[in-house]
């Protein structure tokens, strides 16, 4: 169930961030600059994705739609291909309930490669 409180939601956002400083989620940025003023949602959901837990992710749940979720997912992690790979396979299968994990990152991935030359 997706939580309407924005208060809570922002308490959420506020953990999540504070766990992707302590993973060094930010190495370039010093950790000061970093605040959810100029994380844009895409970028949290994203990271949680990447570097933290599945306790964190189920949180992203709670705060965000499916949609918005996949659409992150699809738009910042699965373009990186073979790199996070092992990763995108399994959020495919888990959390997409994708069939066919391969088959179906593939098509996301030449769909991108087509955006960015068409």
């Amino acid at each position: 169930m997706i939580i309407k409180n924005k208060d809570k939601i922002n308490r959420i956002k506020g953990v999540l961030l504070e766990q992707l400083k302590e993973e060094n989620a930010f190495w370039s940025y010093s950790a000061e600059s970093v605040s959810l003023d100029n994380v844009h949602d895409d970028q949290l959901i994203a990271l949680t994705m990447r570097y933290l837990d599945l306790d964190e992710i189920r949180l992203l749940f709670n705060i965000f739609s499916f949609k918005r979720i996949k659409e992150a997912w699809k738009k910042l992690l699965v373009p990186e291909g073979e790199y996070l790979y092992t990763l995108n396979r399994f959020f495919a299968w888990y959390y997409f309930k994708a069939k066919n994990p391969d088959a179906y990152l593939k098509s996301i991935q030449t769909r991108h490669i087509n955006r960015m030359f068409n």
